[in-house]
């Protein structure tokens, strides 16, 4: 039995501190994505609830893109990303996904959905 007590060894450094750069460069490659998905959430629920009823889809899809720009979501494209009809109102469908390089071959693939409802959304 041993008296004296022995702290990490150099090689439970080194695994610790390469997992904890491993999180970190999931973090960063997934927060970009997250936080710009989060932007364009909350730009269509602002613009369906100021716009009217009878806006076109090609309207709102013009004003999206002048939102997009403002906001600085320059690599996405609103109308490849969402399909907007107006049938009994407003109804915007955002679906789409991001591959992120991640480690030699391994990607990262984000995937986004939502739907938006002008009639649900004037009501929150």
């Amino acid at each position: 039995m041993r008296k004296n007590q022995q702290g990490v060894s150099y090689i439970g450094v080194l695994i610790a501190i390469i997992g904890f750069a491993f999180l970190v460069k999931i973090v960063i490659a997934v927060w970009a994505p997250y936080w710009d998905d989060r932007v364009i959430d909350g730009q269509i629920t602002e613009l369906i609830k100021i716009s009217p009823k009878n806006i076109s889809p090609s309207e709102f899809a013009s004003k999206m893109g002048q939102r997009f720009d403002m906001n600085g979501i320059r690599d996405i494209n609103f109308k490849d990303i969402a399909q907007v009809t107006n049938t009994e109102g407003l109804q915007v469908k955002k679906d789409y996904e991001i591959r992120k390089p991640f480690f030699l071959n391994i990607d990262l693939v984000l995937k986004f959905e939502k739907s938006f409802d002008q009639r649900s959304v004037q009501t929150q």
